[in-house]
């Protein structure tokens, strides 16, 4: 396969809403721009609210200027990996471009992660500075024998709220500051108030430098530093901002973590390309999202599946005026039929279903935001990314119906794993990026996918795809969600097992379930075993855990504790 060749079958783009360009332009300029041009452009509009306090452009570009040089004064250097551990807030709009100003690269990761995942994080960065909130300090403070950290900065959310800290629903703040003794401890507000050097400039990068060090989930092994660029995040910008027409006049719900890439590029960079407003909201309540909706008013939010179902579960969930939002990006899962009708007709606006990959910073297609969208499809490369499916061992190009692996190239293509040549050798190939993702593309050249390459499940020699497996769970009446893995079996080589939690209300049992896949699915592809839950294992943006489940019953089978 030759990244030149010209003959890419983009069939695709006679479907492309009328005012989406089919190529765009991309400034090679750094990230940070992003914001600093729409400061200058509009400095006193709104650029993020936060519980309704509102933060202008111009307020939020000084910050993030005065955060720089206060970085620069602690010692961090250009190319510095600085990590962030903080919810969304202001503090991260203002720590993440700072950050860039400085020279140095980003490290979102999770705040929640435990302090072995942190640890392997933070030394695998490399990162020498930690900016995180009071609740996380005892936990950072802790790693820092056993890590690269050499300082940590401190942000009280409460120094950005309209209100006393106890009003913010699901907010809290605690966490006694002992982090000193370890390490060289700072207020972020301090820093916000020394005065800014005279003449000072944020530090010239070179926009196909590394901006951002984002982590893989590790859903398919251990979690690896994804390298993206200024140009790569700039691009996806655009690319995003083109495929809805947002505007200055726009206004996006920000409920997905802003330290995962869908979050970030969605409703952060591509917000601040146009110019728009971020309503930041640091964690996922059904509840008070669908009130955010009916206050702030966003005209945009970005979801995942698990949160309509959320959603539809809110008592009184119909008193909620939805109204004001016209679109709905909504990716990380598929998503049903029942779902998207539901959610469709209680607000009136469309959801977007799409895919991404961190390799290439988020999505990078999706299905038309006015045009025909495609139930199950994950839609249309966004201008300028070619796709196209080739076989699993990668030789030849598969024509329309054929399944294969999704295989792409775009100008938000990674710059490849950090300290991993090997991975990024087999993910990127002649200027394509191997995603891992088994799909096809129809005769409109809309895509589809059926399941993870690395997911697949081999029982007696024989491929099984979760996916076809997980959609059956749906299906059921009684399922409110569910999910199937394969698990280690001596006979089989591996065997399937679900993990089904019931709606309210509803009982069952395995032997009920056994009989439904039987009267569905060969014999080979029979679940062997059905467990009911309570709830299941998430990512923090509803992913469920399909890997974790998995280890649960290899750890079981490695105690003995296991049955067949």
């Amino acid at each position: 396969m030759d990244a030149s060749t010209p003959d890419v079958d983009r069939r695709w783009l006679q479907h492309y809403d009328t005012n989406v360009p089919q190529h765009l332009d991309y400034p090679r300029i750094p990230l940070y721009r992003l914001l600093d041009d729409s400061a200058a452009r509009t400095p006193s509009a709104s650029c993020a609210s936060f519980f309704g306090k509102r933060y202008t452009y111009r307020s939020l570009k000084e910050a993030s200027d005065y955060f720089a040089a206060a970085l620069q004064a602690q010692g961090v250097k250009a190319g510095d990996r600085v990590a962030l551990l903080l919810p969304n807030s202001p503090q991260f709009i203002i720590a993440y471009y700072g950050i860039l100003k400085a020279g140095a690269v980003i490290v979102p990761l999770n705040p929640l992660y435990t302090e072995r995942e942190l640890t392997f994080h933070l030394s695998d960065s490399g990162a020498e500075t930690v900016v995180t909130i009071p609740m996380f300090l005892e936990k950072v403070a802790g790693l820092v024998p056993q890590t690269p950290v050499k300082r940590v900065i401190y942000a009280r959310l409460a120094d950005f709220l309209p209100f006393p800290m106890g009003l913010a629903s699901g907010l809290k703040e605690r966490g006694e500051i002992k982090a000193g003794k370890a390490a060289p401890l700072v207020n972020m507000t301090d820093l916000l108030k020394q005065p800014l050097p005279a003449g000072w400039q944020p530090q010239p990068v070179d926009p196909e430098a590394m901006a951002v060090l984002i982590y893989s989930g590790g859903t398919t092994g251990v979690a690896k530093g994804i390298m993206l660029s200024h140009v790569a995040l700039v691009s996806n910008a655009h690319q995003l901002q083109s495929w809805v027409n947002l505007d200055a006049e726009g206004r996006m719900l920000a409920v997905l973590p802003l330290f995962h890439g869908f979050g970030m590029s969605v409703t952060m960079n591509a917000v601040f390309l146009a110019g728009a407003e971020t309503v930041l909201m640091p964690r996922f309540q059904a509840k008070a999202v669908l009130e955010a909706v009916q206050k702030f008013k966003p005209t945009f939010f970005v979801g995942v599946p698990t949160m309509f179902v959320a959603f539809s579960n809110v008592p009184d969930v119909d008193k909620y005026d939805l109204h004001s939002v016209k679109g709905i990006f909504v990716g990380a899962a598929p998503l049903t039929k029942g779902i998207k009708d539901e959610f469709e007709a209680r607000a009136g606006a469309r959801l977007i279903e799409g895919y991404g990959l961190t390799e290439a910073v988020t999505a990078i297609m999706a299905n038309p935001y006015k045009g025909l969208q495609k139930l199950g499809s994950i839609g249309l490369p966004f201008p300028d990314v070619d796709c196209k499916i080739v076989s699993l061992d990668g030789t030849t190009d598969m024509p329309p119906g054929e399944t294969g692996e999704i295989v792409l190239r775009s100008p938000t293509t990674m710059l490849g794993y950090f300290n991993r040549p090997d991975d990024t050798t087999e993910t990127l190939k002649d200027g394509w990026l191997f995603t891992g993702d088994i799909g096809h593309m129809d005769e409109d050249g809309y895509f589809y996918i059926t399941d993870r390459k690395k997911e697949l499940i081999i029982v007696g020699g024989f491929n099984v795809f979760p996916r076809e497996i997980d959609e059956l769970i749906y299906q059921h009446p009684k399922v409110k969600e569910g999910i199937c893995v394969g698990i280690p079996d001596e006979r089989k080589g591996e065997r399937i097992k679900v993990f089904i939690v019931l709606k309210e209300g509803e009982t069952a049992t395995v032997d009920e379930f056994k009989t439904y896949f039987r009267e569905r699915l060969v014999a080979y592809k029979v679940p062997s075993e059905v467990e009911f839950r309570s709830e299941l294992p998430k990512s923090m943006i509803g992913k469920i855990l399909r890997r974790q489940l998995r280890e649960e019953e290899i750890s079981k089978q490695s105690s003995g504790d296991s049955h067949q």
